[in-house]
Protein backbone atom coordinates (compact mmCIF):
# COMPACT_ATOMS: atom_id res chain seq x y z
CA UNK A 1 0.00 0.00 0.00
CA UNK A 2 1.10 3.32 -0.52
CA UNK A 3 1.46 5.86 2.48
CA UNK A 4 -1.16 7.45 3.63
CA UNK A 5 -2.28 10.71 3.59
CA UNK A 6 -2.44 13.17 6.78
CA UNK A 7 -4.88 11.64 9.00
CA UNK A 8 -7.53 13.49 10.67
CA UNK A 9 -8.55 12.73 14.21
CA UNK A 10 -12.10 13.20 15.21
CA UNK A 11 -11.88 16.13 18.22
CA UNK A 12 -14.62 14.69 19.95
CA UNK A 13 -13.33 12.20 22.89
CA UNK A 14 -9.86 11.55 21.13
CA UNK A 15 -7.92 12.03 24.24
CA UNK A 16 -9.16 8.52 25.70
CA UNK A 17 -7.18 6.88 22.75
CA UNK A 18 -3.65 7.51 23.37
CA UNK A 19 -1.47 9.23 20.54
CA UNK A 20 1.34 6.52 20.86
CA UNK A 21 -1.58 3.43 20.78
CA UNK A 22 -3.07 5.49 17.82
CA UNK A 23 0.45 5.86 15.97
CA UNK A 24 0.92 2.46 16.40
CA UNK A 25 -2.43 1.63 14.64
CA UNK A 26 -1.76 3.71 11.92
CA UNK A 27 1.43 2.29 10.96
CA UNK A 28 -0.07 -1.50 11.44
CA UNK A 29 -3.09 -0.52 9.23
CA UNK A 30 -0.62 1.08 6.39
CA UNK A 31 1.15 -1.92 6.19
CA UNK A 32 -2.24 -4.08 5.94
CA UNK A 33 -2.45 -5.39 9.35
CA UNK A 34 -6.24 -4.85 9.66
CA UNK A 35 -6.42 -5.21 13.88
CA UNK A 36 -9.50 -6.60 14.74
CA UNK A 37 -11.87 -6.74 12.20
CA UNK A 38 -14.09 -9.32 11.11
CA UNK A 39 -13.28 -12.08 8.94
CA UNK A 40 -15.63 -10.55 6.34
CA UNK A 41 -13.97 -7.30 6.47
CA UNK A 42 -10.54 -8.33 6.00
CA UNK A 43 -11.32 -10.18 2.88
CA UNK A 44 -12.80 -6.72 1.86
CA UNK A 45 -9.30 -5.22 2.83
CA UNK A 46 -7.75 -7.11 0.71
CA UNK A 47 -10.23 -6.81 -2.33
CA UNK A 48 -9.94 -2.77 -1.99
CA UNK A 49 -6.35 -3.02 -1.80
CA UNK A 50 -6.62 -4.46 -5.63
CA UNK A 51 -9.81 -2.78 -6.52
CA UNK A 52 -9.25 0.89 -4.94
CA UNK A 53 -12.03 0.80 -2.48
CA UNK A 54 -12.39 2.40 1.09
CA UNK A 55 -10.13 0.11 3.76
CA UNK A 56 -11.30 0.05 7.59
CA UNK A 57 -9.20 -1.52 10.58
CA UNK A 58 -10.41 -1.77 14.23
CA UNK A 59 -7.88 -1.66 17.23
CA UNK A 60 -8.11 -0.86 21.16
CA UNK A 61 -6.02 1.29 22.78
CA UNK A 62 -3.67 0.26 26.22
CA UNK A 63 -7.32 1.60 27.96
CA UNK A 64 -9.35 -1.09 25.84
CA UNK A 65 -11.10 1.96 23.93
CA UNK A 66 -12.05 0.64 20.33
CA UNK A 67 -11.23 2.84 17.70
CA UNK A 68 -11.42 2.67 13.86
CA UNK A 69 -9.25 3.59 10.99
CA UNK A 70 -10.63 3.95 7.72
CA UNK A 71 -8.75 4.89 4.45
CA UNK A 72 -10.78 6.78 1.57
CA UNK A 73 -11.28 4.92 -1.31
CA UNK A 74 -9.20 7.33 -3.42
CA UNK A 75 -6.65 7.30 -0.73
CA UNK A 76 -6.92 11.13 -0.58
CA UNK A 77 -7.54 10.75 3.32
CA UNK A 78 -7.38 8.62 6.41
CA UNK A 79 -9.45 9.26 9.22
CA UNK A 80 -9.27 7.64 13.20
CA UNK A 81 -12.74 7.70 14.36
CA UNK A 82 -13.86 6.77 18.01
CA UNK A 83 -16.81 4.99 18.47
CA UNK A 84 -19.04 8.24 19.52
CA UNK A 85 -17.69 9.58 16.37
CA UNK A 86 -18.95 6.74 14.23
Amino acid sequence: MRSLPHARHHHARRREARRADIARALIRHGKGDWGDVSGADREENELSLKDGYRLLSVYHDRKGVKFWIITEADRSATTVLLPDDY
